[in-house]
């Protein structure tokens, strides 16, 4: 990563130089291969009061220049809240790069037809048929009473001839319920 430092109408110390490449080599934990980062700082005088203006320009592959300006009254300060805002916004662009659907739907089509197709080619596997089970067949109330009274259980479910799932129970007064 190519890094440029530029004072204008300001000398930049030796502090506030290693200062601004400490905080331009954290912008490098996002992994977004940086091409170049050229950082001005300028001094300005308005007013009679003085006070810091710190660009930032991060060139990114594939992607517009980000440019970010921060005003402060304190170098040090401009400089932080400056890298705050470049953390942020490629942070960000980080996100949108990071793919996080490792595979497609298309990919998981293709890989269970291809599960579907080794299955049916083998000829040890067990064929399995589906079958319905006497549960799923709809009974008439008085039958499924007539099934209850015969067991020892406590509850029966069942569906009725409405396709109602039903619940038929016995309760303590040796009556059944019904939901």
């Amino acid at each position: 990563m190519n890094m440029s430092l530029v004072g204008r109408q300001f000398e930049l110390t030796d502090a506030i130089k290693s200062h601004i490449q400490s905080a331009v080599e954290s912008l490098k934990k996002y992994n977004l291969d940086i091409i170049s980062t050229r950082v001005v700082v300028s001094a300005d005088e308005k007013n009679g009061k003085k006070g810091y203006a710190v660009e930032f320009t991060i060139n990114l592959p594939q992607k517009n220049t980000i440019v970010i300006k921060q005003k402060d009254k304190d170098v040090y300060a401009a400089i932080d809240l400056a890298v705050d805002r470049a953390q942020k916004v490629l942070r960000r662009h980080h996100d949108k790069v990071t793919d996080y659907r490792v595979t497609k739907l298309e990919e998981i089509a293709n890989v269970n037809m291809e599960e579907l197709n080794e299955i049916q080619n083998d000829e040890d596997v067990d064929e399995i048929i589906p079958m319905e089970l006497d549960l799923y067949k709809p009974l008439e109330i008085q039958e499924a009473l007539e099934m209850l009274k015969e067991s020892n259980k406590q509850f029966l479910i069942f569906i009725d001839k409405d396709d109602k799932t039903r619940v038929l129970y016995k309760r303590k007064d040796n009556k059944f319920g019904l939901y």
